[in-house]
Order: structure tokens, then C-alpha cells, then sequence
């Protein structure tokens, strides 16, 4: 099995809300774009509560619009060791390193983190001293939430930091 290096951050000095993900999907690595999967419904979700069409744009223009809106992404893994997408096949996994997040993101007023495995090590990022959030993977895996459901749960968070309309 190789080993699977992940993506780099989407963050900068106005990001308010970072949303953590466990690790890319085949997919996004192919793609080398978080959340590549066209069943995901991270785009979706944020082009309902943004009322932009993420999902019909190109990727440098999405990324565009999470810094104009002050949402920054990254995952917990920095590496690992995966057949398939499915984050109960990671294996031998490499956290990132959250340290530089705090004087990369002095706006950062909490994290989120996108689904159960990444909320694992909530220990880590709840080291910032911030509110620390739950949310249901947008994963298409994730069959047992509807995307309304999906979608009422991000917008609490978003809208209570200032990054959804």
C-alpha cells in the first residue's frame, strides 16, 4: 500500500472558521481539489448558504470564494496509508501540524470539523482555545443524513461565525 500525501491548506489572515476534514478521497487527490467527489455535498451546501453556484465553477474560483467569505480548509491527516476513500480503510495516518494555524489565522474564531473521524482529534484543535464544532460529513457516504439535514447543521455553525449570508 503507498503512502498518500494530502493537500495543502486553504487559509490566510482573514480566516474566521476552518473546517477540518479527515483525508482527501481518491477523487480529490486525483483532482488535487478538496472535495472532489461530485457526491459530496460540501460545494452544495455552501453554494446553498453563499447563493453562489460552487458547484458549476471552477475550483481556483471556489477556493476564491471560501477566502472572501472568511472559511478556511485543511485536513487532520497530513499523510496516510488508504485503499479506496473510506475513512475506516486510513491507515498509519500522520496528523498535520496545527501549531502555525493560530499566527497564519489571527481572525480564527473556531474549528469545525467535517464528520466523525476528523472530530476524533478534536483534543488537538480544542488546544486553540476555541469553540470546537461537530458536523455531519458531507461525504457521500453519509447516506443516513438528507442534505437539508446536512445543511441546517452548517448553517447554525456558519452563520453563528459571520461566514454564511
Amino acid at each position: 500500500m503507498s503512502r498518500l500525501l494530502g493537500l495543502a491548506p486553504v487559509l490566510d489572515e482573514n480566516t474566521r472558521l476552518l473546517v477540518l476534514g479527515s483525508f482527501p478521497g481518491v477523487a480529490s487527490l486525483r483532482a488535487q481539489q478538496y472535495y472532489g467527489h461530485p457526491q459530496n455535498h460540501f460545494w452544495k451546501i455552501l453554494g446553498a448558504l453563499w447563493q453562489q453556484p460552487l458547484t458549476e465553477m471552477p475550483y481556483p474560483e471556489r477556493v476564491a470564494a471560501l477566502r472572501a467569505h472568511g472559511l478556511g480548509l485543511w485536513d487532520v491527516y497530513q499523510a496516510c496509508e488508504r485503499e479506496g476513500s473510506l475513512d475506516a480503510d486510513i491507515r498509519a495516518a500522520e496528523l498535520n501540524d496545527f501549531a502555525a494555524v493560530r499566527t497564519q489565522c489571527p481572525l480564527l474564531e473556531a474549528v469545525a470539523h467535517n464528520g466523525g473521524e476528523s472530530y476524533r482529534h478534536a483534543r488537538h484543535t480544542s488546544a486553540f482555545g476555541l469553540p470546537v464544532y461537530k458536523l455531519p460529513s458531507t461525504s457521500p457516504a453519509n447516506a443516513s443524513w438528507s442534505f437539508d439535514r446536512k445543511l441546517a447543521a452548517w448553517a447554525e455553525v456558519l452563520l453563528r461565525h459571520g461566514v454564511a449570508v
